[in-house]
Parts: C-alpha cells; structure tokens; sequence
C-alpha cells in the first residue's frame, strides 16, 4: 500500500508515486531522470523556466471571502478573485495531478519557535522540491516523525496551464492565495520564485495579527556583540549581496519578521541574482553555486558545462537558490538582536541621490513606504531612459494588508528602540544611466561598515535642500569628493534640473498613492521646488 500522506484530503486520490522529504541527491537523481535539467561542472542542478523567467504580478489573485474581505488592501497589486473561480481551477489542477509522481516538501516559516508556521509543498516537478527544501526551513528527523497537519499548503503545477477564457484568469499562469483555506495554487509558471514568494505573502498576512513586522529584507549581526542590522531594497539594490558581509553572520537574505525578541528568518535558504556574477565581487554566492543548489536561466556551455554569466539571452533575472548554510558565516538557526540599525537601499539611475544620508524617524517613514528604485533602459521593452519605481515598503507585491499597517508598526520600533536609519545609493554617480558610473561596491561596503558601527555618529553632515536629506561629508575608506552627488557631475546645471525632475516624482507618487498620511511624513520627503 502506498503511503499518501494524507493527499487525498487535497483530492490526489490517485498519484503514481508520492515521495516526501527526498534528500538532495534524491532529488538531483529525480530531476535529471525526468529531463528536468542538467548538471554544471559545479555540480549544481541547472534548469530553464520557459516563458516566465521572473514573477508574474498580473497573474497573482487572492480569493476572496467574508473572513479576509476587510483585512486586504484590494486594488491593482491585491486582486481578487472569486471562491468559485478559484476552486473550479484547483479542482483541474487535482486532475491534472492524479495518476502523476508527486514531490512532497514539509517544512517551516519562521526561525522564531513563537511564529513558526508549517507549509506543506505540493510539487509536480523534483527541481521546484529542490527549490523549495533549499528555501524553506528544514525540520529535523524528530519534527517531520511529528509533523502533522500543515498550517499553509502550496501546490504547484507550472504544466497545468490555464485557458484564461474558461478560468476567468489573464494567461495561462495563475498564482491564487486562499487565506481563509489556507491553500496556494500555482500553475503555468515554472518561475520557482512564485512559491517563495507565496508564503511570504502568507507570512505578511499572519505575522502582524501576532503584533510581528514582516520586512521585505536581509539581515545580518555581529558574531561578538550581536548587533543586528537590516536592508531594505527592491530586486537588483543589493539585499543580498550587501548582507553577505564576510565579517558578520547572515541571518538571512530576504524576508523577516521583527518581533519583542528580536529579527528572525523566515526561510531557510537564498535566491540570488546570478547576473555578473564574479567570484571577487561576491564570493559567497559564487561558491553557494554547488551540488544542492538549483540554478534557474543561467546559459552554460554544452560541452564544459562551464556557466556564462554575463549571458542574458534567456533573462537578466538569473538565479540560485540555495540551503542558508552554503555562506560559511550564516547564522543558524536565523535569530538576531533587536535592529541597531536600519538601511534603505536604492539604485539611483538618475545619479542625484546622495551615496548614503541619515533618516529622522519621519524620513524613515516617507522612505519606507515610498520604497524608491530605477528601472533600467533595456530592462523591459520600451523603456529608453531610467524610470521611477515606488514600490510600497520596499514590498508591495507581497503586502496584502494596508501600508499604514507595516509603517506604523516600523516607526513604532524606530522610536522605542531608538533605531538608527540610512537611506544608502548603491545606484549611479557622476552622471545618470549610460553616462555616469555605478557606485563601487567597495565604497558602498565601507558606508555600510561605517553605519554599522558607529563612525557616522560624530561627523560633519550637509542638508540637501532638494531631497531634504542629511549626508555625511566624510567616510572612512571613501574618497570625499563622492559624498555629495552634485559634485561628480562635470554639469552641475544638468545635475539640478535631474535632481529636481526626480524630487518631483517622489512629491507626485507620494500626493497619489498617501493622500491620508501624516503631515510630518509628508513633510520629511523631497522638494521639487
């Protein structure tokens, strides 16, 4: 007798083979068998993701019910969809499903014992397992003998694809979030980041009922003191890359939750850009590339199995995913202090922002939930010149709840642990996009050091009157001529009329997307004029 584990509740009454908790290699042998993927010369399971090479949001829904109706922030990012419509999809993804291998993960959310949440994944793919069991936290021999039911479960099916005229969705793919049900449904998609991304959507859902910040960020501490710090940013700002500081312990590289005791991770694993990657500018990623991890996009050579990762044919949205315990200094389990510090990254393609500047608690807030990047010309079709993305806590796409919900709780711990908060340009200088140069990583690593320990406490500051920011004048380790941005144009003309269109789109994005927020808040951001 086959054992199911209990899949028939889901209505997989009838799967060729189920397989729970398989080993990495087990899972290297599935994929590879089933033509999943290949091997590099690394040893790390490669595969391509087909048409969606990155997340989706136009394909993302969250069902709607009575019970969740007035917790979620509806509109263009939280978009409903019908209970009906929902389960009439599910029912043909169980179909779909039965008479299949199905690849069975249960694992955990949340590093903190208090907010541990159990997510079952449900995979039609032994990659996308592989995927998920390096994300997710794993639980010991003792905790998955006693497991038992699930908090959250996900099924994931990126062959089943939708026929958007019958199923009521906008393409073949759909990524539906029933709260009330406790179930996702993903399907059409291979894109693994979809899973990840769903149950920190869950997390941000449940965590601040249990008065915990959800953050769309890394952390990492101190091995001595335990000082613990976070970053804030968007895709492609320097999240992981930043945190990965061979001096202190990463926590984690993308998702927490901020509790009474301290910053925890959610996961249990990182998903890292892989784009130009470089075993001198990030070598802990670099060598996370290994047996166990799972690279998603990245173009190799057929015959040395060598990777090219300046190749962006298929995407620029290159990826690995990988077990937390592939960087050799990673804090394990992912448990930190109480943040002493707080960093919003940016990647300024306009080359105005200064390369860091001090936050009062009111800048905090107005930067956070404004949540500023560029996107780049080239990135996407059409767009020639950098363009503004205000992007709601650094997180919008995975915030069901109202902003104010998240920022209050983010000033309230500011103020009562008296939070340090630097907004820091890991973008351009001396000129915009295609004219000036990206800020040097080395220089951006020393101004983080130099937040994180204290060496801006008792330096001499300049206001910048545009942006109303506070920007350090001197930085161990950093030539002062880059410290304020004005000065590494040879146009300073050209640098105020730019300064001055950005500082206007802060002011338009603010006035449309927070007409309700606090005057004080609205006062600590940019001006235009």
């Amino acid at each position: 007798m086959m054992e199911t584990y209990g899949l028939e509740k889901l209505g997989i009454v009838n799967p060729k083979a189920v397989y729970r908790n398989l080993t990495p290699a087990q899972l290297t042998e599935a994929a590879l068998a089933r033509g999943e993927g290949k091997l590099s010369n690394k040893g790390a399971l490669v595969v391509t993701t087909g048409k969606y090479t990155g997340r989706s949001p136009k394909d993302k829904f969250i069902v709607d019910t009575p019970a969740v109706h007035d917790d979620i922030a509806w509109g263009n990012v939280n978009v409903p969809i019908e209970k009906a419509k929902f389960d009439a999809i599910k029912a043909k993804v169980v179909a779909y499903l039965q008479n299949r291998e199905i690849f069975l993960f249960d694992g955990m959310a949340g590093a903190d014992p208090v907010c541990t949440r159990k997510f079952r994944i449900v995979n039609e793919l032994a990659s996308q397992n592989l995927f998920i069991r390096d994300l997710l936290i794993r639980p010991t021999a003792e905790e998955l003998e006693n497991y038992g039911e699930p908090d959250f479960t996900i099924i994931a099916a990126p062959g089943f694809k939708c026929v958007p005229e019958i199923d009521g969705v906008n393409s073949e793919a759909a990524i539906m979030i029933d709260y009330e049900a406790k179930l996702v449904v993903i399907c059409g998609s291979q894109y693994s980041g979809e899973m990840k991304k769903s149950v920190f959507s869950v997390m941000n859902y449940l965590m601040p009922k249990e008065g915990v910040l959800p953050m769309h960020c890394s952390a990492n501490m101190d091995p001595e003191t335990q000082e613990t710090a976070v970053f804030f940013g968007l895709s492609g700002t320097g999240k992981t890359t930043l945190s990965a500081d061979p001096n202190r312990k990463l926590i984690g590289d993308d998702e927490h939750g901020w509790s009474e005791r301290g910053i925890f991770n959610f996961e249990g694993g990182c998903y890292a850009k892989c784009i130009n990657l470089t075993e001198e500018n990030e070598p802990e990623i670099y060598n996370a590339i290994k047996f166990g991890s799972l690279v998603e996009n990245v173009v190799m050579d057929e015959e040395t199995r060598e990777f090219d990762f300046t190749d962006d044919s298929l995407t620029e949205n290159t990826r690995v995913g990988y077990p937390v315990d592939f960087i050799s200094n990673a804090q394990v389990p992912g448990i930190g202090g109480i943040p002493k510090v707080v960093i919003f990254l940016t990647a300024d393609a306009f080359g105005v922002l200064p390369p860091i500047a001090r936050l009062d608690q009111d800048a905090a807030m107005y930067h956070f939930v404004t949540g500023f990047t560029s996107k780049l010309a080239g990135t996407e079709r059409g767009i020639t010149e950098p363009q503004p993305t205000f992007s709601t806590l650094f997180g919008e796409p995975f915030m069901p709840m109202d902003p104010s919900v998240y920022a209050n709780m983010l000033g309230e711990r500011i103020q009562k642990y008296n939070t340090k908060v630097y907004l820091v340009n890991t973008g351009w200088t001396g000129g915009p996009y295609g004219v000036g140069s990206r800020m040097k990583l080395k220089y951006t690593r020393a101004m983080v050091t130099a937040a994180l320990n204290g060496s801006f406490d008792n330096v001499e500051y300049k206001h910048d009157d545009i942006f109303n920011l506070d920007i350090p004048q001197s930085c161990p380790d950093v030539p002062s001529e880059i410290m304020n941005p004005r000065d590494t144009w040879a146009d300073k003309d050209a640098y105020d009329a730019q300064a001055k269109k950005l500082a206007k789109m802060f002011q338009d994005n603010f006035e449309k997307k927070y007409p309700n927020m606090p005057e004080n808040i609205k006062a600590a951001g940019p001006k235009a004029e």
